[in-house]
């Protein structure tokens, strides 16, 4: 029964790199000690590095990209000894990584004995697509860890049923949304989709939010949302569907233990069946759909 924290993460400025990774250290020591075993952070978390390269480098939509992706090896070198300290899995914030001209949106895994791998988002929003010229980067993974099968989704690519199905179709049973939204209509839009992802595929989903104001940075100004662990409401699961969840717009955890073996129970016992009823889709949709009836 893993114990998951999700991160609702502020974007600070930083004047030097040990103002980030004493931040980090924190987030993480704070998680370990509530008993946290996976901590998931959020999409673009990594944008506050940007803040390295000072004010004017922080406020162009471009250099703030590379200043981000400079880092990389940094980053990852302190998660992974993070990880490796507290004994703890990690889904870093996600940040730019330049595998080509363009780069991807990544966020990468780390379990206590280094890094297991990455997940690039699949799905651009019209930001970046139309104004950053972020590529949509590798395929889905699933990840098989001693705390479960876990699939990762970075915001926007959770408001995609399609995409979380085939993840729990290739065994994921814990589904990570890390995410970042300006607006609180966008984080409704991810909320509700990662809650639809748990009714669906009768799994648990974690959702980690960037929060706060970030005014020197375009990229990621305004960061509306709550973490939140959620699950199907159903048998052996809260009501609501939501295990935990943070205060709104405000720093901090949201820890809940995840039972995998009543995912398991709810899938052959529930008081609905949606995991297993998913195909029936396609079988009544075979069928067709009737043109609308004139009166």
């Amino acid at each position: 029964m893993p114990r998951i924290a999700a991160a609702a993460w502020p974007i600070d400025w930083h004047d030097d790199w040990d103002s980030y990774a004493t931040k980090l250290a924190t987030g993480v020591a704070d998680a370990a000690r509530a008993g946290a075993e996976l901590l998931v952070f959020p999409e673009y978390g990594l944008m506050e590095l940007a803040s390295l390269g000072g004010a004017d480098t922080a406020r162009d939509l471009e250099a703030s990209l590379h200043e981000v992706a400079r880092h990389r090896d940094a980053v990852d070198a302190l998660h992974a000894d993070l990880a490796r300290r507290h004994r703890v899995h990690i889904l870093g914030a996600s940040g730019p990584v330049f595998d080509g001209a363009r780069p991807v949106n990544r966020a990468t895994l780390f379990g206590p004995d280094g890094i297991l791998g990455h997940q690039d988002k699949q799905i651009m929003t019209r930001f970046e697509a139309e104004e950053w010229d972020v590529r949509p980067g590798g395929p889905l993974r699933v990840f098989d860890t001693p705390l479960g099968r876990l699939g990762i989704l970075i915001c926007y690519d959770c408001e995609f049923p399609l995409l979380a199905r085939a993840l729990v179709d290739a065994g994921a049973e814990l589904l990570l949304v890390p995410s970042a939204t300006e607006t609180h209509a966008g984080f409704s839009r991810v909320r509700i989709g990662a809650m639809a992802r748990a009714l669906e595929n009768q799994c648990a989903v974690a959702h980690a939010p960037t929060v706060g104001a970030a005014p020197w940075c375009p990229a990621v100004d305004m960061n509306v949302g709550r973490a939140a662990i959620y699950g199907p409401p159903d048998r052996g699961w809260p009501e609501t569907g939501i295990l935990a969840e943070s205060a709104m717009n405000t720093g901090g955890w949201a820890v809940a233990d995840v039972n995998l073996d009543a995912i398991a129970r709810v899938r052959v016992a529930g008081g609905v069946l949606n995991w297993r009823d998913w195909r029936a889709q396609a079988e009544r949709l075979s069928h067709g759909v009737m043109a609308a009836q004139r009166p």
